[in-house]
């Protein structure tokens, strides 16, 4: 077997661009863009000991697995409904109305508008999760190339790393958000629970943001465990989740697991919270490779981000989790300081490989 890493990606996330969004009611480009990852494909390329690889076609049912069929629907048609209507396709589309609990309070509301583009509202929770022409086609591949990533891994690689846009781990099952449009690392332990053969699978999340939509899609799941390491919301997005107190109810209690963490925290305090996330990991006992959701928007000159870690210290993230001796699942989520990223992950990736 080859020594380079094997590394799924797909150009169909070229067409995903042109982003805007609302950031505190000004509109402005969005963070998320397709140079993340042209950004990292190139460092990955300069290094050398990766070998590029497109994704299979997986189809719908392992989306429909974890995310509920009418918001796949109206995330499916929104875009094209929009033109229809006459929207202006030089600029990306967000609902005007959001269907928050308290408008249906005491309510029985049983029925929805006609249009896409207007029922996209029941299923959005925030203005930076815009959509264009590309869009649809983008998540879709972005959930083959994560796929892809565990066969990888399944077949026999012990790492492999799927460069996922756009990201996912704010995608809820029945809710978009946070530049994500379905969740790739939740598709991915329920596929591997599904498709694998697998009885119980780990999820550790080290991106900046907690990860709202995979916490809550394994919240009642024994099955599944969801560790995240992130700022803490009180001052970060998404602010509405991802405190110490979440952790899990039923089947789940005690499975779901959040380290909110200070601004400007740097390696060595963020090293005592990853130890005790592999601690855990090790007494859950998955019989499954590790799925990681791994975001670089921890890092210290990150645009929207303010914790400290630096270039050198992803390194030694990578060999902490290397010591679980678990195969890896590497999915990416966010980094926004794009001249920092390609680095940054190869940082990461010689750490998982224990180098």
């Amino acid at each position: 077997m080859s020594d380079l890493v094997p590394v799924i990606r797909s150009d169909a996330h070229l067409a995903h661009a042109g982003l805007t969004e609302l950031a505190s009611g000004v509109e402005i480009p969005c963070f998320e863009s397709p140079e993340r990852i042209l950004a990292i494909e190139a460092a990955l390329e300069a290094d050398g000991g990766f070998a590029f690889q497109p994704p299979a076609e997986h189809g719908r049912a392992p989306i429909l697995a974890v995310h509920d069929a009418a918001m796949v629907d109206v995330f499916e048609h929104a875009w094209t409904d929009a033109l229809a209507a006459g929207a202006d396709t030089s600029r990306a589309y967000f609902p005007d109305v959001f269907l928050i609990g308290a408008y249906q309070e005491g309510m029985a509301l049983n029925a929805m508008p006609a249009g896409a583009r207007h029922r996209l509202g029941a299923y959005l929770f925030d203005t930076a999760t815009p959509i264009v022409g590309g869009t649809w086609d983008a998540a879709l591949a972005a959930v083959d190339v994560a796929i892809t990533t565990a066969e990888r891994v399944v077949a026999g690689a012990p790492l492999a790393y799927g460069l996922c846009r756009p990201p996912g781990h704010h995608a809820a099952r029945g809710m978009l958000g946070g530049y994500c449009y379905f969740n790739n690392a939740a598709i991915v332990a329920e596929w591997l629970l599904r498709e694998g053969g697998k009885r119980k699978v780990a999820i550790l999340d080290i991106d900046y943001h907690h990860g709202n939509g995979t916490q809550q899609i394994f919240w009642e799941r024994g099955d599944v465990l969801y560790l995240s390491l992130h700022a803490d919301p009180a001052r970060a997005y998404p602010y509405f989740s991802g405190y110490a107190t979440e952790r899990g109810a039923g089947d789940g209690e005690a499975l779901n697991r959040n380290w909110p963490l200070p601004a400007r925290t740097g390696l060595d305090a963020y090293a005592v919270a990853l130890a005790e996330a592999l601690r855990m990991i090790v007494a859950f006992a998955p019989d499954a490779p590790l799925v990681l959701s791994a975001g670089f928007d921890t890092f210290e000159r990150d645009p929207i981000g303010d914790l400290a870690l630096r270039t050198e210290d992803y390194r030694e993230i990578g060999r902490m989790i290397a010591g679980l001796g678990m195969p890896v699942i590497a999915l990416q989520e966010g980094g926004y300081a794009v001249d920092a990223l390609g680095a940054n992950a190869v940082r990461l990736l010689t750490g998982l490989r224990g180098a």
